[in-house]
């Protein structure tokens, strides 16, 4: 006969929380960007064995921790093959000479003083078109990010201001997941959702825009002395052409036409390695280590590019230094894989043993006042970003939770899914060990206590709800009957 469950305390709930938070920091003190390449996934593990301890003392059960790991992994397959798909669209989009076209074209465009500004604008174009952050920055963001290091740029810089854009666009495109998944959870239709995220989303992006002016002007990187040099030296190593637009339009289009992500990055990725074959003969030939372009040689030269690292050297010092044109294919995507499988370890195990729900209910507890319970709600999404380590979970969970107390409140469900958005969404890239986080730290080549200070629109957005809050600023109340 199985013996009771008993129930978790909040000093249990938080134990597996304050080791694991402590060890992350010693191993980012310690490792430095290497952190996420082996250290922090074994600091989850540990983390998801404390928790379990603390299970078994409780009398939950081994197969039901398991049971709980298991689902979450599941919930991660799609974003799991996503990262894969990108590791080898980067790959070919490398050697096909997109990348290099992109960064070709926009060095003639684009200006060290505007580029961060153009950067968000850039990429809240695409995001706004596709509905999804991570097209964004696999495509549009990996060019800006090349661009950005021609320019002299700080890597952190860059990907934030792609960052704050693509989450931007995430955040307000009717496409988005995210952005039918909060009023789903809240209770309130996408375009009401919509209209009503303006007010919070505005100012936030507003404000930064503002600062990424301010930081083009005030920046004191390395100019360029002779971008000539440079696009001579990748003009010289590859072919540009306008005609290698062709792949990242039909990328575009197919989201556009609601064709899924894999589906999209898939094609793209098989289009760039023809192109690769059509324009690039002699990087393919290379890669392959053969002197004849035919079908081997060309399988092999692309097939290395989707699934291994790739190195092209320009002659040119700025681009050879920084390594603009390399990629690390899908092999170099599997530390991240890693990452996210030990994070939902260490989320299953904290879910089934209750830990999740009690701190989630000790924050609800307190919440008396309106601002109170808005503030309740946006911790509670940032709590799950940072332990359960899923976007979608940091939705899910304090949709369900909140529902009933927004209603209480006498609250419109829009307040709900709009704090749902500005908290849950916006935050996940905020830690290394989230999946989101994972995915754009390894996509722009950037760890991400380099991006974090800079990812200003994703800082802002929790901030920003508080405010309208703290002063009752656009809350809708319920209509009465």
């Amino acid at each position: 006969m199985s013996k009771k469950t008993k129930k978790i305390s909040l000093l249990q709930s938080l134990i597996p929380i304050i080791i694991l938070v402590a060890i992350l920091a010693y191993n980012v003190k310690i490792y430095s960007d290497e952190a996420t390449s082996g250290p922090n996934q074994f600091a989850l593990i540990l983390g998801g064995v404390i928790a379990a301890l603390i299970g078994f003392k409780l009398n939950v059960s081994y197969d039901k921790m398991m049971r709980a790991v298991s689902d979450n992994i599941k919930s991660t397959t799609s974003a799991i093959f996503i990262l894969l798909m990108v590791g080898a669209l980067a790959g070919t989009w490398l050697i096909s000479g997109i990348i290099p076209t992109m960064i070709y074209y926009g060095l003639q465009i684009l200006n060290p003083t505007f580029f961060l500004f153009s950067a968000v604008i850039i990429s809240s174009i695409i995001s706004l078109a596709t509905g999804s952050s991570w097209t964004t920055t696999a495509t549009i963001g990996i060019a800006l990010m090349g661009i950005g290091k021609a320019l002299g740029l700080p890597l952190g810089m860059i990907a934030g201001a792609v960052l704050s854009g693509a989450y931007f666009g995430d955040k307000m495109s009717p496409l988005s997941d995210t952005t039918n998944l909060a009023p789903a959870m809240a209770g309130t239709d996408v375009f009401t959702h919509v209209k009503y995220m303006m007010y919070t989303t505005f100012p936030s992006m507003i404000i930064t825009l503002v600062l990424f002016i301010f930081l083009g002007f005030n920046h004191e990187g390395t100019e360029l002395q002779d971008t000539s040099g440079l696009l001579n030296s990748i003009s010289s190593t590859f072919k540009i052409t306008p005609l290698l637009f062709v792949v990242p339009v039909l990328v575009i289009v197919l989201i556009l036409k609601k064709a899924k992500p894999l589906t999209a990055l898939f094609i793209g990725t098989v289009v760039a390695g023809i192109f690769a074959v059509i324009y690039q003969p002699h990087i393919v030939m290379n890669l392959a280590e053969s002197k004849v372009l035919n079908f081997d040689s060309a399988y092999k030269g692309v097939l290395k590019a989707v699934i291994s690292d790739v190195y092209i050297p320009s002659g040119n010092e700025i681009l050879d230094e920084n390594q603009l044109f390399s990629a690390g294919g899908m092999s170099g995507m599997l530390s991240t894989i890693w990452l996210i499988l030990c994070a939902m370890f260490f989320g299953g195990v904290m879910q089934a043993i209750g830990a999740l729900q009690k701190i989630s209910d000790s924050l609800l507890s307190v919440a008396k006042s309106t601002f109170g319970l808005f503030a309740s709600t946006t911790a509670t999404c940032i709590f799950f970003n940072g332990t359960a380590s899923d976007q979608y979970l940091a939705i899910v969970v304090p949709g369900k939770m909140y529902q009933k107390a927004f209603k209480d409140k006498g609250l419109a469900p829009e307040n709900l899914s709009r704090t749902l958005e500005d908290s849950g969404t916006v935050t996940s890239i905020l830690f290394p060990w989230n999946t989101g986080g994972a995915y754009q730290s390894k996509t722009l080549g950037v760890g991400t206590m380099e991006y974090v200070w800079y990812a200003f629109f994703n800082l802002l957005s929790p901030v920003m709800t508080l405010i309208f809050a703290a002063f009752n600023i656009k809350i809708r109340k319920l209509l009465k009957k």
